[in-house]
């Protein structure tokens, strides 16, 4: 079989190669290449071995890391996955929990789907000069107060949104020196080429990170987001742990003294913003550690660069044309940093990419329609793409560029549809290519094993094998604008709220979605649309809510785990357990939800879903805007919208795979650690008086208890706000299965209680009986009690 250096010549490969090597290793990857007889005629001499250096797959450290900084990037990733809750610090309003996830994709340190934009808000003036509103202008979705939603902050004008952007390679990009990034500035267009290009400035430092290069330090870029996004206050780094983040552990010999004091200083730069930053949440500040702080920034520093693809006379042709049209002018092969060149393929400047883009956010010397020059390298596993995450596509991308970048633009427009894919074949080799994934399993990955969390409940045949592997593939990929995401939205896949922790868990408390209404006199009243709030839309813009709601609530998102056993237990069982008459307003009730259907509903919080195939019509519509074909019996979802994707815009047999994934995925097993106490903690919850609502007699297959009755119960006091479903009050609640809780926080239907002993503690109404009982417990039972949940 013909070899890549084969087919494209081994000169073309020295000279691609060459450029991917670092410094002198480069240099001498070439004259061997020549040496051995590379001309005209590309014979001779066999292909250089990829030279040792700063490449890595995705979310693997830079090769060049000590030991002592290894260690540093393991703790770093711990802490980019820790889950923070309100005792830790969390809001009092935020974004997101972690900092995975906004950057998840393929691994932790990348990009995320749109179902992880946010939003920037401003308040345009008359004169056009805009001031931040919310937090640092970035517009926080969720609160910890009452409701759950954060208000649109009062005098927005102005709302964009903001796609995540990976972290691959920033280390290298942060030693690059002020000078090889000002030697291409050209503000004034002075060669007259249409290119301009110039630096933004962030205290006197040449900024490089962020959508407008608005920032300088990695440090500043961490500590901003963490307290934008997820409320958590931190104290700037020490010089003496500056002085100990990530240097080179090996550099060129030909690198000078001044370099590496410049490496130096680039780390040890001062966060922005500079002061220790503080918030009035009740938790003492700095909420995170400077330990953690520090792991977390190394983590960053060191994440290497994807390693590129060896060339191919594809990617190679991509590579010529992506030069030929012009693309490189702002796209720049090499950056000199202390490690050689470095293919990153931006200029760090601003380009005024015209009205197409603009989006009116002024950052330093950046005007609204004026951007940093994305790295490409590792760009085919992170779409969606551009500032917003609007393209799709790499394709899609470059058509939708403007301003400065019109003329390139056009020249790729006016290519045929194989020189198209040439180029487009070249950008996906920049690296990261074999970890694409179609959501955020990695490729390949297999079916875990039968009773596991995320496998199957029983054996399958390899018919069903392959049905589950394609349901999962379905419950999994993120929908693009292509495929019909809605207008409005809360998830772009069944997966971005469904996760933890594996896929077709639970959701953290970033993912929950917010139902609205008009509560008054305990009377409440549905808007026309529905009560559901979306979170996200594809304008760019956060949906507006019906202007009657007065209430609103956030609904926690429920693991799948085991729903297919309980959408088969006969509806006589279920209703045998109802008791919805009981005049004494103490005592455990439990009403079953009768659909319009004459179906029970025994599936969401409201029990409002019957069965798992509305489930699936249901969240396809509700929180993605997916419409659904028509199928006799089936009354949920969307069969029509307005977006111009033809409807129904998901198949049948995606919906019956993705059906079947979720009816096999099994409960989750026991977790037993101290069967003594679980066992006590057994007896001391039946005492308590749980069972009565949480009843033991459904049973899985393998002796696993759901511990739930499938009915509304009224666990809130007289009085709360809540909202209505269907039949089911504003303060009904269907009691949820226990099996894994300890694997699926934060807990109640709204979401808002993040342990176990807070989620007790509010319980009241039919509960409050149990709830005191417990109160009343020793320390020791309650711990008992508590292990036996964990074990669950």
């Amino acid at each position: 079989m013909m070899t890549n250096v084969e087919a494209v010549g081994p000169c073309k490969a020295a000279l691609l190669y060459g450029r991917r090597s670092r410094g002198a290793v480069a240099s001498v990857a070439l004259l061997a290449m020549l040496a051995a007889g590379c001309g005209g005629d590309g014979e001779g001499g066999p292909p250089p071995a990829e030279p040792p250096g700063i490449f890595a797959d995705m979310g693997d450290p830079s090769p060049l890391a000590t030991a002592e900084q290894l260690a540093a990037f393991e703790r770093g990733r711990a802490v980019g996955m820790r889950r923070f809750a309100p005792a830790d610090g969390l809001g009092p309003d935020f974004n997101v929990t972690a900092c995975t996830a906004c950057h998840e994709k393929p691994v932790l340190g990348g990009a995320a789907g749109r179902y992880r934009n946010f939003l920037l808000v401003r308040a345009v003036l008359n004169d056009g000069s805009s001031i931040n509103e919310g937090v640092n202008g970035v517009q926080p979705q969720f609160t910890l107060g009452p409701g759950g939603r954060r208000p649109t902050d009062s005098g927005t004008n102005l709302e964009v949104t903001r796609n995540p952007i990976p972290f691959f390679g920033v280390g290298l990009l942060a030693e690059v020196p002020e000078s090889e990034i000002l030697k291409r500035q050209d503000a004034n267009d002075a060669d007259g080429d249409g290119i301009s290009g110039r630096a933004n400035f962030d205290r006197g430092f040449v900024g490089r990170f962020g959508r407008k290069a608005q920032t300088v330090s990695i440090e500043g870029f961490i500590r901003g987001p963490l307290f934008n996004h997820l409320g958590i206050t931190t104290d700037p780094l020490s010089d003496r742990l500056k002085a100990m983040l990530p240097v080179p552990s090996a550099v060129p010999e030909s690198s000078s003294l001044s370099q590496l004091l410049f490496v130096r200083a680039a780390h040890a730069q001062v966060a922005a913003p500079e002061e220790p930053l503080k918030d009035n949440d009740g938790v003492p500040d700095p909420e995170m550690s400077e330990q953690d702080l520090f792991d977390l920034v190394s983590f960053a520093m060191l994440l290497a660069p994807p390693r590129p693809d060896p060339p191919t006379a594809e990617t190679l042709a991509g590579s010529q044309r992506f030069e030929q049209l012009g693309c490189t002018a702002c796209h720049v092969r090499e950056l000199q940093g202390p490690h050689g060149p470095l293919p990153a393929y931006s200029d760090l400047l601003l380009h005024d990419m015209g009205p197409e883009l603009a989006d009116g956010i002024v950052m330093g010397l950046a005007s609204g329609s004026e951007f940093r020059t994305q790295p490409l390298w590792g760009v085919g596993a992170v779409a969606p793409y551009l500032h917003d995450g609007r393209a799709d596509t790499l394709d899609d991308a470059i058509r939708m560029h403007g301003g400065e970048a019109a003329a390139s633009r056009d020249a790729y427009v006016a290519l045929g549809p194989a020189e198209q894919e040439e180029v487009i074949a070249f950008l996906d080799s920049l690296g990261g290519a074999k970890q694409r994934s179609e959501g955020l399993l990695p490729p390949g990955a297999p079916i875990p094993p039968v009773g596991v969390l995320g496998g199957p409940a029983a054996p399958l045949t390899a018919a069903e094998k392959k049905l589950f592997l394609r349901g999962r593939e379905v419950f999994d990929r993120d929908i693009s604008l292509a495929k019909g995401l809605g207008r409005n939205f809360n998830g772009d896949s069944c997966r971005a709220c469904h996760f933890l922790p594996v896929i077709g868990g639970s959701g953290p408390a970033d993912v929950d979605v917010s139902r609205q209404g008009h509560l008054e006199d305990g009377v409440f009243t549905a808007p026309a649309t529905g009560t559901m709030a979306p979170r996200d839309s594809t304008s760019g813009t956060r949906p507006p809510i019906d202007p009657s709601s007065n209430t609103f609530e956030t609904r926690q998102t429920p693991p799948i785990f085991g729903l297919g056993f309980l959408e088969s237990i006969p509806e006589a069982d279920i209703l045998a357990n109802q008791d919805c008459r009981n005049p004494d307003p103490t005592a455990i009730s439990g009403c079953a939800h009768i659909l319009p259907s004459g179906q029970l509903g025994r599936l969401g919080w409201k029990a409002n879903v019957p069965n798992l195939a509305e489930f699936a019509r249901d969240g396809l519509s509700n929180e993605c805007g997916v419409t659904v074909p028509p199928v006799p019996g089936r009354s949920f979802g969307a069969l029509t919208d307005s977006d111009g994707v033809p409807d129904p815009e998901i198949g049948e047999d995606d919906i019956d795979a993705l059906v079947f994934f979720m009816q096999q995925l099994a409960p989750p097993p026991g977790r037993s650690r101290d069967p003594e106490a679980e066992a006590e903690g057994k007896t001391l919850f039946g005492q308590v008086g749980c069972t009565g609502c949480h009843v033991t007699d459904f049973v899985a297959p393998g002796g696993i208890t759901a511990y739930t009755d499938l009915l509304l119960h009224q666990v809130a006091p007289d009085g709360s706000p809540g909202i209505a479903d269907g039949s089911a009050g504003p303060l009904q609640i269907r009691t949820p299965p226990l099996w894994g809780i300890s694997l699926t926080p934060p807990y109640m239907h709204d979401g808002r209680s993040f342990s176990i002993e807070d989620a007790i503690a509010r319980h009241d109404g039919e509960a409050a009986h149990s709830r005191d009982a417990y109160e009343s417990l020793t320390a020791e039972d309650k711990a008992n009690l508590l292990a036996f949940l964990a074990s669950l």
